[in-house]
């Protein structure tokens, strides 16, 4: 009886998982939800083709280490899929086993366990293969996030803004000064920052930008030599307050998009990647990204050309899932009549 019980559980937490939780609870993007769909078709097909387990009669407790291990092992090795597909599948996975243990600890604790384990053992060097940097749209998500009627959220968003238009670091955000802003002809606001080794470089930033770094001025009002930016209680701001302020708007992002901000880590340096991979995807030359950045050698610039790989990679992946629609291609079996509908 008490199976019957846990089996249940299992299949109705991923109705509501995929039915309430997703669309309605977290609004995930359609192509979120497809792509996690694929997934449970995908551990259910396995369990068909290499176990002996009735999909109509799976638990939690069913979904071991070894289990799971196995089926990462199927997807990788007899569906040659690649680390970074089946890491997309570990997260659709992780989003559910997390949805289970809110509902039920007891529940989902070995499941999710499992699977926290698996991943750091199996896909914990994929991020070091590439630089983390936003997308646009995640650009887009971040910089809505700061509350602009409060204090705290105006200076969040101008911090952002202006780290992502001058590709400054974080410490040299935190070092300007009233008398480091500048303006050019046409009222365009240019940064006087000062890099490694106390090398100074002007660099000139958006008008959007200009507007809301000038807004929040009026709104301070400081004098020439006060720090532009500064904490809840120093003058200055810290690069660890910096940090906090990155941390805190990722978070709530990748709690709001869970299809997205999954690169890696997000640290204020992240800031400074995007604007460099941004710049040379607009066919900025590198020697102006490399003066822009304050780079000694331009060798230094050149790893973001292969950065701007990632838009022709994208690109493609677009193609491919508007035209052809094979986000999750499957062998022909007669295994979809066991597939909930709900998965369909």
């Amino acid at each position: 009886m008490k199976k019957n019980n846990i089996n249940y559980g299992f299949m109705q937490l991923l109705g509501k998982f995929f039915t309430g939780y997703l669309p309605k609870t977290i609004n995930v993007s359609n192509n979120t939800i497809k792509s996690y769909k694929c997934t449970f078709r995908l551990l259910f097909n396995y369990l068909n083709e290499e176990t002996n387990i009735d999909i109509n009669n799976i638990s939690f407790e069913a979904l071991n280490f070894e289990l799971l291990t196995a089926f990462f092992n199927w997807l990788i090795e007899k569906r040659k899929n690649s680390m970074i597909t089946a890491k997309q599948r570990m997260g659709a996975l992780l989003s559910f086993a997390d949805y289970a243990q809110i509902q039920n600890i007891e529940t989902g604790y070995t499941f999710y366990n499992s699977l926290v384990k698996i991943s750091k053992k199996k896909f914990r060097r994929i991020k070091s293969k590439q630089r983390c940097t936003f997308t646009r749209s995640e650009l887009k998500i971040l910089f809505s996030l700061p509350d602009t009627y409060n204090k705290i959220g105006w200076r969040d968003l101008v911090v952002l803004a202006v780290m992502y238009s001058s590709g400054a670091r974080a410490q040299e955000i935190c070092n300007l000064t009233l008398r480091d802003i500048s303006y050019d002809e046409n009222n365009n606001a240019i940064l006087t920052l000062i890099g490694k080794g106390e090398k100074s470089r002007r660099v000139k930033i958006t008008a959007d930008t200009t507007k809301l770094l000038n807004q929040y001025l009026s709104s301070r009002k400081i004098g020439l030599d006060n720090y532009i930016f500064s904490s809840q209680r120093n003058e200055k701001m810290s690069v660890s307050c910096i940090e906090e302020i990155f941390e805190k708007y990722i978070k709530i992002a990748k709690e709001q998009n869970p299809d997205k901000f999954c690169s890696g880590r997000y640290t204020p340096h992240v800031m400074r990647h995007t604007t460099a991979t941004h710049l040379i995807e607009a066919g900025v030359p590198l020697a102006i990204v490399k003066n822009i950045l304050g780079h000694t050698s331009i060798l230094t610039t050149q790893i973001y050309l292969d950065i701007s790989q990632q838009t022709i990679d994208d690109s493609i992946k677009q193609w491919n899932e508007k035209w052809f629609d094979n986000t999750c291609v499957e062998t022909e079996t007669n295994n979809s009549k066991l597939i909930p509908d709900f998965l369909m």
